[in-house]
């Protein structure tokens, strides 16, 4: 054999694998929903490299993030850059690919006039904004007599560990709007979903602060990847 032919061997591309095990092939034949998560991010990264298929640097990468998506979501260009087979083209192509996922989960929930009547409700309008965010945000959503929706509204952005939220600049949005209630929300980027001191003196102030101008403070959601944690539903709101 000669060393060409050996240097040649080295590869494992996906389409020297048997037909049923190739991604591409079956996501044409079956569609995408039939493929694993490893086997959707091996059509992104195209080829392997020597003596590893894309297969197997696409399973390395979901090792790392531990086989959570919303984990991987978090990951940088240059984080996934440490994955082994994983080169700067490849790493901006993953990247893009889920955030296109994040934006189209995100544009559902703002384009539609939904009727935000639960915490669940709440959390699956807001998810796709924040349980992927490496830093806090605060968010409104904003609510007409029938809850329904008026406008999500995102009031600042800080830190990983905090972010600022000015209980004049969220009346005034709720006012401009002229929202009969408000939806509170912000991540916590540790994934610790329990309520800090902070939280809960601020809900405090701003229930108070809506009772006074007679605008309605329903929740206050803190996210984190793959939960939430509500005022309401633990019956803090009024209590608090």
């Amino acid at each position: 054999m000669t060393d060409r032919t050996q240097e040649a061997t080295q590869f494992i591309r996906l389409k020297d694998r048997k037909e049923d095990e190739r991604p591409r092939e079956r996501l044409l034949m079956n569609g995408p929903r039939s493929l694993s998560d490893s086997e959707l991010l091996a059509i992104l990264i195209s080829s392997g490299t020597k003596g590893r298929s894309a297969l197997d640097v696409a399973r390395d990468l979901l090792q790392r993030a531990h086989n959570d998506l919303a984990a991987l979501g978090r990951l940088g260009v240059r984080d996934l850059m440490t994955t082994k087979g994983l080169g700067e083209a490849r790493a901006v192509t993953i990247a893009a690919a889920l955030e296109l996922g994040r934006r189209r989960r995100e544009a559902g929930a703002g384009r539609q006039r939904d009727l935000v009547a639960t915490s669940l409700d709440a959390f699956e309008n807001l998810a796709g904004t924040l349980e992927d965010l490496t830093v806090e945000e605060f968010w409104l959503l904003l609510l007409d007599r029938g809850n329904r929706l008026l406008a999500r509204v995102r009031i600042s952005e800080g830190g990983f560990h905090g972010t600022v939220a000015d209980p004049k600049r969220i009346f005034k949005e709720a006012l401009d709007h002229k929202a009969s209630s408000l939806i509170l929300a912000h991540n916590h980027p540790s994934g610790q979903l329990r309520p800090s001191e902070e939280d809960i003196r601020l809900t405090r102030k701003l229930v108070e602060a809506g009772r006074f101008l007679d605008i309605v403070v329903q929740d206050h959601l803190i996210v984190a990847a793959g939960g939430y944690f509500s005022f309401a539903d633990q019956g803090m709101l009024g209590s608090t």
